[in-house]
């Protein structure tokens, strides 16, 4: 699944990549050698414990680097102001119960829905995605179909 991101964003993922190959990884090692020290590697709960990790970790590492090798990759600044798109924030209505709300569209990384910071990826950031104020749109999420307007660009 390729992820919609912005240069900040893949910044952002390659800095972790780092962190995580270089220092977390060596900690890792450090912690198994010491808890191999303590004996008998099968009944070594510390031992298991730091493998564990360790595997978390290299599984977060293929995950990055599988992100940032398939992301698309768009530059905001540059996008048409006149639609929505990444960063863009809008005034909205939702037609069924006439309610209005200010969203921003963002790249799932950037995601908050409880701060009305909705993914483009998301169902209603989907729907949104490249439209221009006045539009009805329908959204299909997974709970059902309900429309949204889009009152301004701000």
């Amino acid at each position: 699944m390729s992820h919609t991101l912005t240069e900040e964003n893949i910044k952002k993922l390659q800095e972790e990549l780092e962190y995580r190959m270089t220092v977390k990884r060596a900690e890792i090692a450090r912690e198994k050698l010491i808890a191999a020290e303590h004996g008998d590697r099968s009944e070594n709960a510390e031992y298991k414990e730091a493998c564990e990790r360790y595997t978390a970790n290299d599984n977060r590492i293929q995950q990055l680097l599988t992100i940032i090798s398939t992301a698309t990759v768009v530059d905001a600044s540059s996008e048409d102001k006149s639609v929505l798109g990444i960063n863009s924030r809008a005034r909205i209505r939702f037609v069924e119960d006439e309610d209005e709300d200010v969203l921003t569209l963002v790249t799932t990384m950037d995601s908050d829905p409880a701060r009305m910071r909705i993914s483009i990826e998301s169902d209603l950031g989907k729907a949104l995605n490249g439209k221009k104020a006045g539009a009805v749109v329908e959204v299909n999420a997974i709970s059902g179909r309900y429309s949204v307007e889009i009152l301004e660009i701000l």
